[in-house]
């Protein structure tokens, strides 16, 4: 398989549609418009990696037919990015192992405080998560895929970004520090936080993204975390050229 990455969940923290909401017909026919929460699936020629588990992380995951992770990556532990992690548990039942999972050192203790009984020993018979939490390096040699990670700010928060190839992924960010930002530029495919029109003081609004997108002069962006504020069809015909929204299920080559 060539590399390629498929973006899992392309919604803000909310999922679109969001409860207690009523939308237009023409809003809902577009299945572009239903949005599970924010991840990224990374598949290599030796397997896959999956970037942050959302809520719906088993319905995004068995929606791609994948049937194995080599590890997972933590941007960060905001509820949308990781209340999927229970759902790991099939995949250590199916090997007999534990979950590699690459995060920080703080991001770490919020994994084992969320998540203690996958730290925990239990009878045979008792199924949990087993998860081999790990460090998260500068680079990572994961499913014959050579990952750079960068640091980026989301308000107060550090947030690890992903570059692979011409490829990089920069979910819930509202800054792109200097040394990241030089990783950033010139890419083939970038795919950028927009979370919403009017700004937002812990992500990239979409003038905002709009200008990063266009200093950084990647071939194509993708923007992510979307809420209910963008309709594909009528966003999308107002965009810059080379800069379009993304959606669940969205396959983009490495």
């Amino acid at each position: 398989m060539k590399p390629r990455a498929i973006v899992m969940g392309s919604g803000t923290s909310n999922g679109v549609p969001s409860l207690g909401r009523t939308y237009p017909p023409e809003f809902l026919a577009d299945p572009r418009n239903h949005r599970t929460r924010c991840s990224l699936m990374l598949q290599g020629p030796t397997g896959n990696v999956l970037v942050d588990c959302s809520p719906e992380m088993r319905l995004q995951v068995l929606r791609t037919g994948v049937t194995e992770i080599e590890a997972v990556i933590i941007s960060h532990t905001h509820a949308d990015h990781v209340m999927g992690m229970d759902d790991l548990r099939s995949f250590s039942l199916a090997t007999g192992e534990a979950v590699p999972v690459y995060t920080s050192p703080q991001y770490q203790e919020d994994i084992r405080r969320l998540f203690p009984y996958a730290f925990a020993e239990f009878p045979p018979d008792i199924f949990v998560p087993k998860l081999d939490l790990r460090d998260l390096p500068e680079r990572l040699d994961l499913a014959g895929l050579d990952i750079e990670v960068l640091w980026v700010r989301h308000g107060p928060w550090d947030v690890a970004a992903v570059r692979t190839g011409g490829f990089a992924y920069v979910t819930d960010v509202s800054e792109i520090p200097p040394k990241a930002w030089e990783r950033l530029r010139g890419l083939d495919t970038l795919v950028l936080d927009a979370v919403r029109h009017r700004p937002h003081p812990n992500h990239f609004h979409l003038d905002r993204a709009i200008e990063v997108a266009q200093a950084l002069a990647p071939r194509t962006t993708y923007f992510t975390h979307l809420c209910d504020e963008y309709d594909h069809g009528p966003a999308e015909m107002k965009l810059p050229k080379g800069i379009r929204l993304a959606y669940d299920g969205l396959t983009i080559p490495i």
